[in-house]
Formats: structure tokens, sequence, C-alpha cells
């Protein structure tokens, strides 16, 4: 990243990002692109922040974020990158090597977790976790690391960043929709209580920003937005927004705009890794399957069929590939077809937004904008307080966001980015 950078970090403003998940791929790749930019090894190109008008917004700097976390798997990062790249081509030789000292420190700041009530599946593929006494333990525990990360790299804020495994979805969230009631389950144990809804009240309760990056639970549940609210504490989610559903965004508005009827729109997804091994199991996979198939249903209400299907393909590791098939009718009954496919390599497409949101909600959080964050639907299949599915109008929010914040529009940017060059 070049000079003009503007940021706090000039100021001396530290800031944390603290991972859920912290070996995974998604947040495996999102460490090695951060060390990369900080190497002048690699550009900006994916990242939303690195683009007008966001980019003229004073954000934390790449280079100078500070990342930790938890993990139930027992791969260190050094040997995690080294298996993606050798699996994937992602990242290459040259960038690895040179980012290699960057993961092990990192690292050595990532420390057990809990996979409590994340389903069989999300616990068949831990390698260790945290086996906490009662989940008020497991949440003092998340409490005590996050204090010791913060006071340890002498961090001004923490950003939590939920980019673990998916969970089931829970029965009757509504019944946690009262904080109060939230609490005696953790009192009492409750196994509807999910492990990423014990990170996001950790978190809240002790006013660290947080990011719901996967379908899960996390702080969607009534109570925890209204943690949120009474600590002044932004938060957003929920499920990132990187592939097929990306493009469902984009042109669901261009049938309702030009009045063409979907008659079906078929949607089948093939991946390999970890995520798409969880999401084998039939619990899991229907949180996703939930927040892909609703992106349609709010931009096209009359569609006729709409149907997801998700596969685990073990030889595709950390490629997804997607086809989709659009069946729909035009003037005088006249039925047409759209066929698209998508090959994407999951953790590169996602890595870059972990950043963006890292940067946004910290400087939301400085800025006392707590609550849920609307302005960053875009990010996300199933966004927190946000109707609106729209690819463009949710842009628009952004934009809209970074120029009351004063941004200029201009080209002073966070560093090169390949559009720049």
């Amino acid at each position: 990243m070049d000079s003009n950078t503007r940021t706090h970090d000039d100021e001396g403003s530290r800031t944390g990002v603290w991972l859920i998940g912290a070996r995974g791929n998604v947040a495996t790749t999102a460490v090695v692109g951060a060390a990369a930019l900080a190497r002048g090894e690699t550009t900006t190109t994916g990242m939303v922040t690195a683009r007008e008008p966001t980019a003229s917004l004073d954000l934390p700097a790449v280079e100078g974020l500070v990342f930790g976390g938890h993990d139930v798997a027992a791969e260190n990062l050094v040997d995690r990158a080294e298996r993606l790249q050798e699996r994937n081509g992602i990242p290459d030789r040259e960038t690895l090597a040179a980012v290699r000292e960057d993961l092990a420190a990192v690292d050595e700041r990532i420390e057990m977790g809990t996979a409590v009530n994340a389903g069989d599946a999300v616990a068949a593929v831990a390698d260790d976790a945290e086996e906490s006494t009662s989940l008020r333990d497991a949440v003092a525990d998340i409490r005590a690391d996050l204090d010791a990360f913060r006071d340890e790299n002498n961090l001004d804020r923490v950003v939590v960043i939920n980019v673990a495994s998916t969970e089931p979805p829970i029965d009757d969230p509504e019944r946690f929709d009262d904080l109060d009631a939230f609490e005696r389950g953790l009192d009492e144990d409750d196994d509807a209580i999910p492990a990423s809804s014990l990170y996001a009240y950790a978190a809240l309760a002790d006013g660290h920003p947080y990011v719901n990056f996967t379908p899960s639970t996390g702080s969607s549940l009534g109570a925890l937005r209204d943690l949120a609210e009474r600590n002044d504490v932004p938060h957003t989610g929920r499920d990132a927004k990187t592939g097929e559903t990306l493009m469902k965004s984009a042109l669901g508005p261009m049938f309702a705009g030009r009045n063409l009827r979907v008659l079906s729109w078929e949607g089948h997804n093939v991946l390999g890794n970890k995520d798409g091994l969880v999401l084998e199991d039939a619990a899991n996979k229907a949180s996703k399957q939930q927040s892909k198939g609703d992106v349609l249903e709010s931009i096209l209400p009359e569609i006729g069929h709409n149907r997801v299907r998700i596969d685990y393909t073990p030889s595709l590791r950390d490629w997804k590939h997607a086809w989709d098939f659009v069946h729909f009718e035009g003037f005088l009954e006249t039925e047409m077809k759209l066929q698209f496919t998508w090959e994407g390599a999951d953790s590169a497409l996602a890595a870059p937004l972990v950043l963006d949101l890292a940067r946004l909600l910290a400087y939301a959080d400085e800025h006392g904008e707590g609550g849920v964050q609307p302005h960053l639907a875009s990010f996300f299949k199933d966004p927190m307080g946000v109707d609106e599915h729209g690819l463009t109008r949710q842009l628009d929010l952004l934009h809209e966001y970074a120029e009351r914040h004063g941004a200029t529009g201009t080209d002073s940017g966070t560093g090169s980015t390949d559009a720049d060059d």
C-alpha cells in the first residue's frame, strides 16, 4: 500500500482482528493477503475499501491490522497456507515464502476455541476444542482470551469476525428475542445456543465489534441485537456473498426491471474443502440453503420455482463451481432460457471482504455507530437490518454512507489496485 493511505494507524491507533476459525481457509488467506500487502507482494484487487468512495474514508491500514483468534484445528497457520498452495495454487510460492514468518507470528496468537452446540459435522472435523463445563464457562474463556489479545498487543480496539464452519440453524430463535431469556439459557446450559452466538455475546458484552461472515446464528438473535444497541457496539452479517449468490443479486433485478417472468431458477453448487464437507450434513446445509435461496425470493417474489443444491466434491478442494439454469417468460408468453457457470477460488473471493469488514467495523466503532450496520448489506446473502437484496441498491447504501462521512470520491485511495494502475 502506498504512502497516501489515509488511516488512523498513522496516528498510532492499533486495530486487532480476532478470527473465529482462525486456521480455516478463509482466515488463512486473509492473513496471507494482509501480510502480502504490507510487504508489497500483492495489490488490493478484490477489496471494496480500495475503491472510491470508501477508499477516502479514514480507515485502519491493512498493514497495521494485528491478527489472532480461536480455532478447534491443530494444524498451524504456516502448514495450512502450504497445503492451500500445494492443493490450490493460492497463494503462489513466492508470496508464501515472503509472508511465512508473519504467519508463524499470527499462529502464536491463536488459542483453542469451542465448538459447543455447533452440530455433529463441525465436531467431527474438530481436532481439538475447549472443554468448558458450562456455557457460562465457555463465554468466560472467550472473554478472557479477547482481553489478553487486546492487552498483550496494545490494541485500541478488536474486531471479532466469525469465519468458522457453518452451524445448523436453531429452532424457534424468537425465544431468544429477550436478553434476559438468552442469559437464562446460558445459566441453564441450553443446547439451543450455538457457539457462534456465544462468541457474539462475549464480543458485544465487552464492546468488541462483531462480524458474522457465515450463515450461522451469530448476533442475529433479538437478544444480541439488543445487547449491541445497549452497549453501542457495531455488528453485521450474515453469510458473505462471494459467488453464485452475488451473480443472482445482480441478475435478479435485471429480470424484475424488464418485467420478465422467471418460471424456474435452478442452482447447483459443488465444492471441496472442509466447508464443503461440513455442508454434507443436512442440518448444517440448511443454514446455507436458506440464505442462498432467500435472495431470489426477495428480488423476484413471483418466481415460480427456486431451488439451490449444494454438494461436496472432494477433488475440487477450495474451488467452487456453480451451474445455474434460468427459465423465464417474455412478451407473447415466449419462453426463453439463460444458463451460466461460475468457477471461483472460494477463499480468494472471501478473504478481501474479511479485510474490508474489519476496517469498516473499526471505523463505525470509532464513530460511535452501534447496532446493526445496514450500509454493509452488499457483503451478505442475508443482510441484517436490510430487506433489499439487489446488488446495485445495496452498493448505493455503502456509497451514500461513505459520502455522508465526507469521502471525496477522488483518487486518493488506500493503495494501488489493478483497476487504478
